[in-house]
């Protein structure tokens, strides 16, 4: 169960960073990004947190556990504020993809440290 919310969160992240990674500047426009250097800039690092979230699946332990919580959490509390202060700027499509994607990235932070594996001392 552990290694599934490792790569369903890689499953997310792999290809937001990659979209981002390599936006079209007509994209960006429309998404009101201006820099595009930033979103490159952004794409890069959610692409690395999706790559360590798949290398991290292979042997989870306690610390990479952590890491798979925090940065659910952190996402999500980047995501839902715009999303429930500021509905005039996002069409209802691209606030309810916000909004279900936070709930994802939640319930995956949530099964991790549930199914956090035991440590086990060697005596």
């Amino acid at each position: 169960m552990l290694r599934a919310a490792f790569w369903l969160t890689a499953l997310v992240f792999l290809p937001a960073g990659l979209f981002l990674y390599f936006l079209p500047p007509g994209a960006a426009s429309l998404l009101g990004v201006s820099p595009l250097w930033l979103a490159r800039v952004a794409g890069g690092l959610v692409l690395a947190w999706g790559a360590f979230l798949l290398a991290a699946s292979v042997r989870p332990d306690s610390r990479s556990v952590f890491a798979l919580a925090a940065g659910n959490l952190l996402t999500v509390a980047a995501l839902v504020p715009p999303a429930l202060r500021l509905p005039e700027m996002f069409p209802g499509a691209l606030r309810s993809l916000m909004l279900g994607l936070s709930l994802v990235l939640v319930l995956l932070a949530v099964v991790g440290m549930v199914a956090e594996p035991v440590r086990r001392s060697r005596l």
